[in-house]
């Protein structure tokens, strides 16, 4: 399937965010895949994944997650400084910005005819928590989550009572959490923590533990498992086939 690209300036209640759609080239109405991206913003393994994503038929859009802390384009480095900066960015903004985020790229697909109104939610590392995140939202039908920080520890900025796993009873919508063993973001007191408020409130959720690392989809680095991420992609494109009707 060939797809084609076009870069939207959406317009947010905290500014203008730089989106990219990736989507197929006919006209069909496909379901659409809000892809969050790390800390760096959308670097080419990002935009690889969501090529992949969108050339098994799905419209994907890949937000800049920090749009409102840095100029428009800003793609991080996938060095210190550029990790000191992303995070820094993580620590600033508040998860109700990332939440408005996500209802106006819902509202834009709920406009397009090339949607046909189904949406599901992907992302990596901090992208994972928007994924989860975004499934507090009744129009998110599935969220994929790869390696999801901070969800455990509640430590980014949000209104007190409203960080993600307290909210995560409200989650209605089919869950995919995936975690490698050898994360060291992640702890397995912390993966617990995740597993078992989950399984409290009933969430509708698969949970897998993989041998892997931090960053195991990102084909850059010492960290990627190619067999691993192809099974990972395979895994997302039938959880998103089986939801997204």
């Amino acid at each position: 399937m060939l797809i084609q690209k076009h870069t939207l300036d959406l317009n947010t209640p905290t500014g203008t965010m730089r989106t990219s759609i990736y989507r197929p080239t006919d006209d069909k109405a496909y379901p659409a895949i809000i892809f969050y991206s790390e800390i760096f913003q959308e670097t080419t393994p990002i935009t690889r994944s969501a090529q992949i994503l969108a050339g098994h038929g799905f419209v994907v859009l890949v937000p800049e997650v920090f749009h409102e802390l840095n100029p428009i384009g800003t793609v991080l480095a996938y060095d210190d400084a550029g990790k000191d900066k992303g995070n820094a960015d993580k620590f600033t903004k508040p998860l109700e910005d990332h939440d408005s985020d996500t209802q106006a790229m819902l509202d834009f697909l709920y406009e397009q005819d090339f949607c046909n109104n189904q949406v599901g939610a992907m992302g990596v590392c901090i992208g994972g928590h928007l994924a989860f995140r975004a499934a507090l939202n009744t129009q998110i039908k599935g969220a994929f989550c790869l390696y999801p920080t901070d969800i455990h520890s509640n430590t980014l900025p949000c209104i007190e009572g409203k960080d993600s796993l307290t909210l995560a009873h409200t989650i209605a919508c089919p869950l995919v959490m995936v975690f490698g063993k050898q994360d060291p973001h992640v702890s397995a007191a912390g993966r617990t923590l995740i597993h078992q408020t989950l399984a409290e409130h009933e969430v509708d959720f698969e949970w897998h533990e993989v041998n892997a690392q931090h960053a195991f989809m990102r084909d850059q680095g010492d960290r990627y498992d190619a067999a691993l991420a192809l099974k990972m992609y395979r895994h997302a494109v039938d959880f998103f086939s089986q939801h997204l009707h």
